[in-house]
């Protein structure tokens, strides 16, 4: 997983309204040309993954998920390699 944050561009997450019901976790705008071009930047086997976080400071965000799953370079053992 790379430690460089990658925000996105043409989308806004944003916090429930003041008053906003219980079930209500928040909103998404979407600037339609911006995000197109961004998804088409950072699109990996037909898919982007993005997580909406808030800062400390308290303000909502969309950022682009980086992790990745280890891989081993070991191949596994068959099942006639196993001790038993």
């Amino acid at each position: 997983m790379s430690d460089e944050k990658v925000f996105t561009d043409g989308l806004i997450f944003k916090l429930p309204r003041d008053g906003a019901p219980d079930f209500v976790k928040g909103s998404l705008s979407v600037k339609v040309d911006e995000f197109k071009a961004w998804l088409d930047t950072h699109v990996d086997n037909g898919w982007v993954n993005i997580d909406l976080k808030v800062s400390q400071g308290g303000k909502a965000y969309a950022e682009k998920n980086t992790w990745k799953p280890k891989t081993d370079s070991a191949p596994a053992a068959a099942p006639s390699d196993m001790p038993f």
